[in-house]
Protein backbone atom coordinates (compact mmCIF):
# COMPACT_ATOMS: atom_id res chain seq x y z
CA UNK A 1 0.00 0.00 0.00
CA UNK A 2 2.99 2.32 0.07
CA UNK A 3 2.32 3.18 -3.60
CA UNK A 4 -1.31 4.17 -2.96
CA UNK A 5 -1.54 7.95 -2.83
CA UNK A 6 -5.32 8.38 -2.86
CA UNK A 7 -8.29 6.40 -1.57
CA UNK A 8 -11.61 7.19 -3.25
CA UNK A 9 -14.84 5.92 -1.74
CA UNK A 10 -18.12 4.87 -3.17
CA UNK A 11 -20.70 6.73 -1.09
CA UNK A 12 -24.20 5.22 -1.07
CA UNK A 13 -24.11 2.09 1.05
CA UNK A 14 -20.36 2.18 1.58
CA UNK A 15 -20.22 5.34 3.71
CA UNK A 16 -23.86 6.12 4.44
CA UNK A 17 -26.92 4.08 5.39
CA UNK A 18 -29.34 5.32 2.74
CA UNK A 19 -32.07 2.75 3.49
CA UNK A 20 -32.60 3.47 7.18
CA UNK A 21 -32.03 7.21 6.76
CA UNK A 22 -34.68 7.72 4.09
CA UNK A 23 -37.23 5.23 5.45
CA UNK A 24 -37.07 6.84 8.90
CA UNK A 25 -37.58 10.31 7.44
CA UNK A 26 -40.51 9.12 5.29
CA UNK A 27 -42.15 7.34 8.21
CA UNK A 28 -42.29 10.66 10.05
CA UNK A 29 -43.43 12.43 6.86
CA UNK A 30 -46.26 9.92 6.39
CA UNK A 31 -47.33 10.00 10.03
CA UNK A 32 -47.61 13.79 9.97
CA UNK A 33 -49.85 13.63 6.89
CA UNK A 34 -51.85 10.50 7.67
CA UNK A 35 -50.29 8.57 4.76
CA UNK A 36 -49.95 4.83 5.34
CA UNK A 37 -47.18 3.04 3.46
CA UNK A 38 -44.51 0.39 3.95
CA UNK A 39 -41.80 2.99 3.70
CA UNK A 40 -38.94 0.50 3.76
CA UNK A 41 -40.49 -1.26 0.75
CA UNK A 42 -40.91 2.14 -0.89
CA UNK A 43 -37.24 3.04 -0.35
CA UNK A 44 -36.13 -0.40 -1.58
CA UNK A 45 -38.14 0.12 -4.76
CA UNK A 46 -36.67 3.60 -5.17
CA UNK A 47 -33.16 2.22 -4.90
CA UNK A 48 -34.04 -0.60 -7.30
CA UNK A 49 -34.85 2.05 -9.93
CA UNK A 50 -31.32 3.48 -9.58
CA UNK A 51 -29.46 1.30 -12.08
CA UNK A 52 -32.25 1.14 -14.71
CA UNK A 53 -32.52 4.93 -14.70
CA UNK A 54 -28.76 5.32 -15.20
CA UNK A 55 -28.86 2.68 -17.94
CA UNK A 56 -31.28 4.85 -19.89
CA UNK A 57 -28.65 7.61 -19.85
CA UNK A 58 -25.89 5.17 -20.83
CA UNK A 59 -27.95 3.93 -23.80
CA UNK A 60 -28.67 7.57 -24.73
CA UNK A 61 -32.39 6.97 -24.52
CA UNK A 62 -32.48 10.23 -22.56
CA UNK A 63 -29.95 13.08 -22.40
CA UNK A 64 -27.53 13.38 -19.51
CA UNK A 65 -29.28 13.94 -16.19
CA UNK A 66 -27.71 14.07 -12.77
CA UNK A 67 -28.75 11.76 -9.98
CA UNK A 68 -31.15 14.23 -8.40
CA UNK A 69 -33.08 14.38 -11.67
CA UNK A 70 -33.09 10.59 -12.00
CA UNK A 71 -34.31 10.18 -8.41
CA UNK A 72 -37.07 12.70 -9.07
CA UNK A 73 -38.18 10.86 -12.19
CA UNK A 74 -38.23 7.51 -10.38
CA UNK A 75 -40.19 9.03 -7.50
CA UNK A 76 -43.12 9.96 -9.71
CA UNK A 77 -43.52 6.35 -10.86
CA UNK A 78 -43.24 5.02 -7.29
CA UNK A 79 -45.94 7.36 -6.03
CA UNK A 80 -48.30 5.86 -8.61
CA UNK A 81 -47.19 2.28 -7.90
CA UNK A 82 -47.71 2.60 -4.14
CA UNK A 83 -51.02 4.46 -4.64
CA UNK A 84 -49.86 7.46 -2.65
CA UNK A 85 -51.49 10.89 -2.92
CA UNK A 86 -49.54 13.18 -5.24
CA UNK A 87 -47.27 15.38 -3.12
CA UNK A 88 -47.20 19.14 -3.37
CA UNK A 89 -44.21 20.56 -5.28
CA UNK A 90 -42.53 21.48 -1.98
CA UNK A 91 -43.12 18.02 -0.49
CA UNK A 92 -41.85 16.35 -3.66
CA UNK A 93 -38.66 18.42 -3.55
CA UNK A 94 -38.25 17.61 0.15
CA UNK A 95 -38.57 13.87 -0.50
CA UNK A 96 -35.95 13.94 -3.27
CA UNK A 97 -33.59 15.85 -0.99
CA UNK A 98 -33.63 13.04 1.55
CA UNK A 99 -30.75 11.63 -0.51
CA UNK A 100 -28.78 14.73 0.54
CA UNK A 101 -29.15 14.03 4.28
CA UNK A 102 -28.10 10.45 4.93
CA UNK A 103 -26.54 9.19 8.13
CA UNK A 104 -23.06 7.63 8.05
CA UNK A 105 -22.29 4.15 9.30
CA UNK A 106 -20.82 4.39 12.84
CA UNK A 107 -17.23 3.69 11.77
CA UNK A 108 -17.04 6.20 8.93
CA UNK A 109 -16.39 9.61 10.46
CA UNK A 110 -13.45 8.62 12.65
CA UNK A 111 -12.11 6.18 10.06
CA UNK A 112 -11.92 8.85 7.37
CA UNK A 113 -10.21 11.29 9.73
CA UNK A 114 -7.53 8.72 10.51
CA UNK A 115 -7.08 7.69 6.89
CA UNK A 116 -6.57 11.32 5.80
CA UNK A 117 -3.32 11.34 7.77
CA UNK A 118 -1.94 8.73 5.36
CA UNK A 119 -3.57 9.40 1.97
CA UNK A 120 -5.67 11.74 -0.11
CA UNK A 121 -9.26 10.83 0.72
CA UNK A 122 -12.14 11.52 -1.61
CA UNK A 123 -15.31 10.20 -3.16
CA UNK A 124 -16.01 8.64 -6.52
CA UNK A 125 -19.77 8.55 -6.62
CA UNK A 126 -22.67 8.63 -9.02
CA UNK A 127 -24.16 11.26 -6.73
CA UNK A 128 -24.08 14.76 -8.20
CA UNK A 129 -21.81 17.43 -6.75
CA UNK A 130 -24.45 19.42 -4.84
CA UNK A 131 -25.82 16.21 -3.36
CA UNK A 132 -22.38 15.13 -2.15
CA UNK A 133 -21.59 18.53 -0.66
CA UNK A 134 -24.85 18.51 1.31
CA UNK A 135 -24.33 14.92 2.38
CA UNK A 136 -20.76 15.51 3.56
CA UNK A 137 -21.79 18.58 5.54
CA UNK A 138 -24.82 16.84 7.05
CA UNK A 139 -22.85 13.75 8.07
CA UNK A 140 -19.77 15.76 9.07
CA UNK A 141 -17.50 13.78 6.75
CA UNK A 142 -14.20 15.34 5.71
CA UNK A 143 -12.80 14.75 2.23
CA UNK A 144 -9.97 16.24 0.22
CA UNK A 145 -11.89 15.97 -3.04
CA UNK A 146 -15.36 15.03 -4.29
CA UNK A 147 -15.52 13.25 -7.64
CA UNK A 148 -18.91 12.80 -9.25
CA UNK A 149 -20.13 11.17 -12.42
CA UNK A 150 -21.51 14.63 -13.07
CA UNK A 151 -17.92 15.78 -13.73
CA UNK A 152 -17.53 13.23 -16.51
CA UNK A 153 -21.12 12.81 -17.77
CA UNK A 154 -20.64 9.07 -17.41
CA UNK A 155 -21.99 6.91 -14.62
CA UNK A 156 -20.03 4.17 -12.92
CA UNK A 157 -19.12 1.52 -13.91
CA UNK A 158 -18.17 3.28 -17.16
CA UNK A 159 -14.34 3.07 -17.32
CA UNK A 160 -14.07 6.79 -17.97
CA UNK A 161 -15.29 7.65 -14.47
CA UNK A 162 -12.35 5.84 -12.87
CA UNK A 163 -9.68 6.87 -15.36
CA UNK A 164 -10.63 10.54 -15.42
CA UNK A 165 -10.70 10.74 -11.63
CA UNK A 166 -7.16 9.35 -11.51
CA UNK A 167 -6.09 11.77 -14.23
CA UNK A 168 -7.53 14.73 -12.34
CA UNK A 169 -5.46 13.67 -9.34
CA UNK A 170 -2.41 13.50 -11.64
CA UNK A 171 -1.91 9.91 -10.52
CA UNK A 172 -1.41 6.64 -12.32
CA UNK A 173 -4.49 4.41 -11.70
CA UNK A 174 -2.27 2.00 -9.76
CA UNK A 175 -1.69 4.71 -7.18
CA UNK A 176 -5.41 5.14 -6.54
CA UNK A 177 -7.59 2.80 -4.50
CA UNK A 178 -11.34 2.47 -4.74
CA UNK A 179 -13.02 1.45 -1.47
CA UNK A 180 -16.56 0.17 -1.89
CA UNK A 181 -19.14 -2.25 -0.55
CA UNK A 182 -20.11 -3.38 -4.06
CA UNK A 183 -18.32 -6.08 -6.00
CA UNK A 184 -19.34 -4.74 -9.40
CA UNK A 185 -17.89 -1.30 -8.67
CA UNK A 186 -14.62 -2.80 -7.48
CA UNK A 187 -14.32 -5.12 -10.48
CA UNK A 188 -14.79 -2.17 -12.84
CA UNK A 189 -12.16 -0.13 -10.99
CA UNK A 190 -9.69 -3.03 -10.92
CA UNK A 191 -10.12 -3.48 -14.68
CA UNK A 192 -8.78 0.07 -15.09
CA UNK A 193 -5.75 -0.60 -12.89
CA UNK A 194 -7.07 0.72 -9.57
CA UNK A 195 -6.19 -0.89 -6.28
CA UNK A 196 -9.28 -2.11 -4.45
CA UNK A 197 -10.69 -2.47 -0.95
CA UNK A 198 -13.95 -4.25 -0.15
CA UNK A 199 -15.77 -2.86 2.90
CA UNK A 200 -18.45 -5.22 4.15
CA UNK A 201 -21.92 -3.68 4.56
CA UNK A 202 -24.07 -6.83 4.88
CA UNK A 203 -27.20 -4.93 5.96
CA UNK A 204 -27.11 -2.12 3.39
CA UNK A 205 -30.29 -3.52 1.82
CA UNK A 206 -31.78 -4.63 5.12
CA UNK A 207 -31.77 -7.94 7.03
CA UNK A 208 -32.72 -9.98 3.96
CA UNK A 209 -29.83 -8.71 1.83
CA UNK A 210 -28.49 -11.34 -0.56
CA UNK A 211 -26.02 -9.47 -2.80
CA UNK A 212 -22.65 -7.98 -1.85
CA UNK A 213 -22.68 -9.58 1.58
CA UNK A 214 -19.16 -10.86 0.97
CA UNK A 215 -16.14 -10.08 -1.19
CA UNK A 216 -16.47 -12.13 -4.36
CA UNK A 217 -12.97 -11.52 -5.75
CA UNK A 218 -9.43 -11.29 -4.40
CA UNK A 219 -9.20 -7.57 -3.74
CA UNK A 220 -6.15 -5.82 -2.35
CA UNK A 221 -7.95 -5.45 0.99
CA UNK A 222 -11.08 -6.94 2.50
CA UNK A 223 -12.06 -5.09 5.67
CA UNK A 224 -15.11 -4.87 7.95
CA UNK A 225 -15.14 -1.07 8.18
CA UNK A 226 -13.34 2.18 7.40
CA UNK A 227 -11.51 2.08 10.71
CA UNK A 228 -9.80 -1.16 9.78
CA UNK A 229 -8.94 0.27 6.36
CA UNK A 230 -7.23 3.19 8.10
CA UNK A 231 -5.34 0.75 10.32
CA UNK A 232 -4.08 -1.13 7.26
CA UNK A 233 -2.59 2.17 6.08
CA UNK A 234 -0.86 2.59 9.43
CA UNK A 235 -3.18 5.33 10.70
Amino acid sequence: MTRVRAVLFDVFGTLVDWRTSIATALEKFGAERGIACDWYAFVDAWRAAYVPSMDRVRRREIPWRNLDALHAGSLDELIRRFSLPPPSPSDRAWIVRRWHELEPWPDVRSGLERLRTRAIVGTLSNGNVALQIDLARHAKLQFDVLFSSEHFHHYKPDPRTYLRAAAMLDLDPGRVMLAAAHNGDLRAAAAQGFRTAFIARPTEYGPAQTSDRFAEDEYDMIVPDVGELASRFGA
